[in-house]
């Protein structure tokens, strides 16, 4: 029987795997990998400047092409560097392998070299535990087959996610039976996914036809589950509305007819009119977020009194967490919808048309477009953020895809940004980590090269991790970073100042108190970064023509825009708001009172912004 290097079997396993990229950071606990990686023509090798740029581009990569993504990070500072962009993944259920290198297996209880031992020896890759589906160390290189197997698996079934499998770094290098891998030729990479009880499918249909004000709540699960069509197909022939979560965008086009916008926080008023008025929701791929739910205050954005509530979701445990459910379901919604659609036509077969309800939606579109035609058009500069995306939209194809950061950059793009294409915008939620757009382009680029790749990033998070500028020369990585740069950490300060009439903390000044920015053109340029920064509002569209076409050529770019702070229009309401400037109408969380049968939230009610 032959012998060889787990590294080699493992490099092995990862080609029959088709992983074509691994995103990591070097140290010595892992280049017996990079060795075997050295001579593999078909994985490449992603470095980095940090391990949490490789674990975020690593999650871009993988919210694009479905499939778990890999990362190789070393111990001690490396694994406390990755833990962010893991966390990320986790939060917005996104399938990711994670390798992380140990010490030596037989120096446990030693305290060798940069290994984390204040609670227990060789227990350091417990940090990665809380954000993991599973967190294996691998202490027998003969259970690696099994491990491996067991790995993949269970991070792109189910609600996916990350997982770990931590490499003493002697493992790499001893030398094992090549047969000891034969099972894993023979074990499936699909895991056929579940379909809903025909009687839940059938009871499903039932409530959706019998009800008199219906809609379908999506989120980020639809896109998952790549369940758009499927989506389209029910709700047209049940002519009902669809708000969706800020995951949820994209999941049905912002255009569509039946698509009446974004819930909660950050949503639209004219949406929040539908959800509050539904005799029945039918919830799919959604936890019901705080943000998305207005802290789920009764009467906001939605009201379980009134309204009962369907769920369905592949994770059990997120059926009925935040409202009562009178059917929960766990299925894959795209068998889900497509059953229900087909019991829907047997029980109607002629379908179901509301009279005026597309007309209402329209108009209320209409009416908020409206709204912001005057800002989105302003010649003012700083720039006005409604102005960046105006022009944005017109500079970039229907299909570019686009990777928001925190901040308007996100929640102004989920509430008036219009995506039509599915899988075309994606935002980091669960987590809100600041730093996720500048890195996570880079794997959505590498993903999808022939795509136009843009991040959307405030100033403050683009200072988070600038290094994804040095990951993008050296790979040749041809996406383009938009800093909206407000000199601040906008969202914040705009919460400071609500409620304390300051902004401490929050913006960029020197000693003497005068306004700092870096100039990040220039800071790109010495990346090697083709750059721009916009010093008036009519440069800004002819400065992303000139992005555009460098990433068509296959060069980075960043353009820098000086942006005012204007806050993101909010329909909805936040419990930090009345935290800080408690309100008589709520009290611990819990709506006690209404204005008007309506909450009105202090900041809403009078404002306590100073200009």
């Amino acid at each position: 029987m032959s012998k060889k290097l787990v590294s080699e079997l493992v490099t092995d396993y990862l080609e029959r795997r088709d992983v074509k990229y691994i995103f990591g950071l070097c140290g010595h606990t892992v280049i017996g990998m990079l060795d075997a990686l050295s001579r593999s023509n078909k994985i490449k090798y992603i470095s980095n400047r940090h391990e949490a740029v490789a674990s975020t581009a690593a999650d871009g990569y993988a919210r694009v092409t479905h499939k778990a993504s890999v990362v190789m990070c070393h111990l001690g500072p490396g694994i406390t560097n990755v833990l962010t962009g893991v966390a990320n993944a986790a939060f917005d259920s996104i399938p990711m392998v994670v390798f992380a290198g140990d010490v030596p297996s037989y120096y446990y209880g030693k305290h060798p070299h940069q290994e984390v031992n204040m609670h227990g020896d060789a227990t350091q890759y417990r940090m990665l535990e809380p954000v993991c589906k599973r967190c294996w160390r691998v202490d027998d290189p003969e259970a690696l087959p099994d491990i491996l197997d067991k790995a993949f698996r269970l991070a792109e079934s189910g609600r996916p996610g990350p997982v770990l499998i931590d490499m003493p770094m002697d493992i790499w290098s001893r030398e094992i039976e090549e047969d000891l891998f034969a099972r894993t030729y023979q074990d499936s990479h699909i895991t056929i996914k579940p379909a809903l009880d025909p009687a839940a499918a059938k009871a499903i249909a039932e409530k959706l036809i019998n009800a008199k004000n219906p809609v379908i709540h999506a989120g980020g699960g639809i896109l998952l589950a790549q369940a758009s069509k499927e989506l389209a197909a029910l709700v047209e022939f049940l002519d009902i509305p669809v708000s969706r979560t800020l995951m949820g965008q994209g999941c049905l086009s912002d255009r569509h007819p039946l698509m009446v916008g974004q819930t909660g926080f950050w949503g639209l008023a004219s949406t929040h009119e539908f959800t509050l008025n539904a005799d029945v929701i039918l919830a799919l791929g959604t936890r019901f977020a705080e943000a998305d739910s207005s802290s789920w205050y009764q009467g906001v954005t939605f009201d379980p009194s009134v309204t009962k509530f369907l769920q369905i979701d592949i994770d059990p445990s997120e059926i009925g967490r935040n409202y009562p459910v009178e059917i929960g379901a766990v299925a894959d919604l795209k068998l889900a919808l497509a059953q229900i659609l087909e019991e829907a036509k047997k029980i109607k077969p002629e379908g179901i048309k509301r009279a005026g309800l597309r007309e209402k939606i329209q108009k209320a579109k209409d009416e908020f477009k409206a709204s912001n035609v005057a800002i989105s058009n302003d010649d003012r500069f700083p720039m006005t953020p409604q102005r960046i995306l105006k022009d944005l939209k017109e500079a970039i194809p229907e299909d570019a895809l686009i990777f928001t950061d925190v901040g308007w950059n996100k929640n102004g793009v989920a509430q008036q940004f219009e995506i039509t294409i599915p899988g075309t915008v994606h935002h980091s939620s669960g987590l809100a980590t600041m730093g996720f757009g500048a890195s996570a382009v880079l794997g959505g680029k590498i993903a999808a090269p022939d795509k136009i790749c843009i991040a959307l990033v405030g100033d403050g998070g683009f200072g988070v991790n600038p290094t994804c500028m040095a990951t993008a020369v050296e790979k040749s990585i041809a996406c383009t970073w938009v800093v909206m740069n407000n000199k601040a950490f906008g969202t914040i300060a705009g919460l400071e100042n609500a409620n304390y009439h300051t902004k401490f903390g929050t913006e960029f000044r020197t000693p003497d108190g005068a306004e700092y920015s870096p100039n990040w053109a220039k800071v790109a340029e010495g990346y090697g970064v083709e750059a721009i920064r916009v010093e008036k509002a009519a440069d800004f569209r002819p400065a992303m023509d000139k992005a555009v076409k460098a990433n068509k050529e296959g060069r980075p770019f960043l353009v820098e825009a000086i942006m005012e702070n204007i806050a993101v229009p909010t329909p909805g309401c936040w419990n930090i708001n009345d935290i800080y400037t408690p309100s008589e109408l709520v009290k611990e969380g819990k709506l006690v009172k209404k204005e008007n049968g309506r909450y009105v939230p202090p900041s809403h009610a009078k404002s306590h912004i100073t200009k």
